[in-house]
């Protein structure tokens, strides 16, 4: 059975919600829907450059080191009134054009009894490595009432962010699943790529059970207030595209399939995945993000010009000489006026060592360019 012809029967097992957004929310009742953020991310011309930063919510802000002091990973992301505090810093110092939810990808997991943890210099860890058909089995069930901690937070953020809009976001299936099977990271992800060709039944169990998870933590974002939301597929760079289409792909409709009828713009984002941004984008979304691997003006003429496009300034010259980084930044712009959207973005996430007021100037930069 393909995973994704099932998911609109198991949305309505799992996902006990609503059908469409409330009209108090910030997309229906008028807050968001005109930003800069949203208008890019539909195809429009917005009243400025809207840029945000992957992992701009902590990491390199002072501030965030601060009140993370003495409080673990997981449960930082669980304690709603610093996870909402946590994701409005970075709208704060830097005037970037959207707040990105302060989460992880692993807190559906963590919500539905897998035992899981954030190891310091190690990353997510499992206590017990899902490889077998029994394995997925016994995988625990996420519910909705799990959920309540993460609905809280994005309240609480979505409150104090006016007509700034909040975008939600989850690991792809793969993503997810590549952790499970590894139970902790890996470089190559052998034990995920092997099942899908030694073990394709229980891969499909697990990917479906993975992408029931992210697609459930995306709709509760989204319902509580985010304005967009976007999928992460950290490993995905690892898959050739035949893999990828036969493996990956339905799983990360399926996540999908749980929020693409609230309307609100779906993005899919994915490090080292040059060779799979047509796959990716047929998933079925609205913008595809691009690494710093790719030009921009070539991503969109792989995708044929059909999509908004996010994206992709390099990371590493962030501690570049400043006029080495604004003419970086200026050539992303002029790639990705080619696109017939564009929201600035790095091409992947925000380096700790950063220095935080160069992330400001950069804002300041962009936003100074006419989206003209």
């Amino acid at each position: 059975m393909n995973p994704s012809a099932a998911a609109t029967d198991d949305t309505s097992r799992v996902s006990p919600a609503i059908d469409q957004l409330d009209a108090g929310h910030p997309l229906m009742d008028g807050r968001t829907a005109n930003s800069p953020l949203i208008t890019a991310y539909r195809g429009g011309t917005p009243s400025r450059r809207p840029v945000w930063f992957m992992r701009q919510a902590g990491r390199s802000l002072p501030e965030y080191l601060k009140v993370r002091e003495g409080v673990g990973m997981l449960e930082s992301c669980l304690r709603p009134e610093l996870a909402a505090e946590i994701t409005l810093q970075p709208v704060r110092r830097h005037d970037v054009d959207a707040a990105i939810f302060f989460s992880d990808i692993v807190i559906p997991l963590k919500l539905a009894g897998v035992g899981v943890d954030i190891v310091p210099g190690v990353g997510p860890v499992l206590d017990h490595p899902v490889r077998t058909a029994e394995d997925v089995a016994a995988l625990p069930q996420l519910t909705w009432e799990a959920l309540e901690p993460i609905r809280e937070a994005v309240r609480l953020t979505v409150a104090q962010l006016g007509s700034t809009p909040l975008i939600g976001f989850a690991g792809a299936p793969f993503t997810l699943a590549a952790y499970m099977v590894e139970g902790k990271p890996s470089r190559d992800h052998l034990g995920p790529r092997t099942m899908m060709h030694a073990d394709p039944e229980t891969w499909t169990a697990l990917a479906a059970w993975a992408a029931d998870a992210s697609g459930m933590f995306l709709r509760a974002q989204l319902e509580a207030g985010a304005s967009a939301a976007q999928l992460f597929d950290s490993w995905a760079g690892s898959l050739g595209l035949a893999d990828y289409e036969r493996f990956v792909a339905p799983a990360s409709s399926r996540a999908l399939d749980h929020v693409r009828h609230l309307g609100a713009p779906l993005i899919h984002f994915g490090t080292g995945t040059s060779e799979l941004l047509v796959a990716m984008r047929d998933v079925g979304v609205d913008v595809v993000g691009v690494d710093y691997r790719l030009p921009l003006d070539e991503a969109n003429r792989r995708l044929g010009g059909t999509v908004p496009l996010q994206g992709n300034i390099d990371p590493a010259l962030l501690s570049a000489p400043w006029e080495v980084l604004e003419a970086h930044v200026r050539e992303v712009l002029a790639a990705g006026a080619a696109a017939p959207g564009h929201v600035v973005n790095l091409g992947h996430g925000v380096p700790p060592e950063t220095d935080a007021a160069v992330l400001t100037r950069v804002v300041e930069l962009i936003h100074s360019i006419s989206p003209e």
